[in-house]
């Protein structure tokens, strides 16, 4: 075999067909040896001694079927043994690689910082996750739908098995240590219990809440979500405007949504350590060095400046809204200090 181990299941099937062979030989000796014995007298003989069930005997044994039948035994008994113990194995095995498996993804998800919690991995939910992974962004799943969890787990998604209503729950995805919530289930009032639940144990949690039915939205605010999402408000809006301005749609669709150009939109904040804290945007150099246009300018008390002037002051917590090729996104994130 070449020092090759053979799997459980390998070596259950090789058991069996010994065992089929033994129990074949055994009714074929006890039919020879015996006298006046029928092949199924011999077969049940043999089956009874394989197993070792301790019937009584179908017909008086003579001394040489007396030995047979004890060699018949000790064979039979290590092929059922052997069989047996790759049972165990396949069930140990099995339990014992869950249970690891767990472990580690428990351990994992211990170690995350920042990242972001989605209760709910629907349609939506799963779209999430997938452009959040895409853009870099950590995040742990919290489903209770077993189908679900598996293909969580071959697409290597961190996940709580669960329900996010749930304090066991919620602490098990880091809710301590996490950057935001995604309450994404498709129950609007799962939804809402999911936002007081999470609010109560992290009042300054940033939580992004989806809702459906019309009035839902007004509830999950007072709940306490940051931000309401109606997804089918969003989809008509969408629609319309693609009817109404086609050019801007095709334009909001290749800067937000395509990877085949450079082009892209992104906001960054200005952190504490900046040298162009206090510095107006025309001295910036951020349209000349970097090719880059600021559309926006998000004050830290939430006044939003569009198409700021020239002479803007760049700000400590200012949110910059700004469009141009990636690389130099990462330049004037890195210059700002900030994410």
């Amino acid at each position: 075999m070449g020092g090759s181990r053979l799997s459980p299941v390998a070596r259950i099937a090789i058991g069996l067909a010994f065992t089929f062979v033994i129990v074949a030989l055994g009714a074929l000796g006890f039919y020879l040896i015996g006298e006046n014995w029928t092949l199924l007298d011999a077969f049940y003989m043999s089956v009874i001694t394989v197993t070792t069930v301790g019937f009584k005997e179908v017909h008086p044994l003579t001394s040489e079927g007396r030995i047979f039948a004890a060699a018949l035994i000790f064979v039979g008994v290590g092929t059922v043994l052997y069989i047996m113990s790759s049972l165990t194995q396949i069930v140990v095995e099995g339990k014992l690689r869950e249970i690891l498996g767990r472990k580690t993804l428990e351990r994992r998800i211990r170690a995350l910082r920042n990242h972001f919690i989605i209760c709910g991995c629907g349609r939506i939910g799963n779209l999430v996750a997938d452009m959040l992974l895409e853009r870099g962004r950590q995040v742990v799943v919290i489903e209770s739908d077993v189908e679900v969890l598996e293909q969580l787990d071959a697409q290597g998604i961190y996940y709580v098995r669960g329900s996010a209503t749930e304090d066991e729950s919620l602490l098990a995805a880091g809710i301590d240590r996490a950057r935001g919530l995604l309450a994404t289930v498709s129950s609007d009032a799962d939804n809402v219990y999911i936002v007081l639940t999470a609010k109560g144990m992290r009042p300054d949690l940033f939580v992004i809440a989806r809702a459906t039915e019309p009035g839902s939205e007004r509830k999950l605010k007072r709940a306490g979500a940051d931000k309401v999402v109606s997804p089918y408000f969003i989809g008509a809006r969408r629609i319309a405007q693609t009817v109404i301005r086609p050019s801007v749609a095709d334009f909001i669709d290749l800067t937000f949504h395509s990877s085949d150009i450079a082009l892209q939109m992104e906001e960054i904040k200005v952190g504490d350590t900046n040298e162009l804290i206090g510095v107006p945007l025309k001295d910036s150099g951020i349209r000349q060095k970097l090719d880059l246009i600021i559309l926006a300018i998000k004050k830290i008390d939430d006044h939003m400046i569009f198409n700021p002037p020239a002479d803007t002051v760049i700000e400590r917590g200012d949110i910059l809204i700004a469009m141009g090729p990636r690389d130099s996104m990462d330049k004037l994130a890195q210059m700002m200090g900030g994410q």
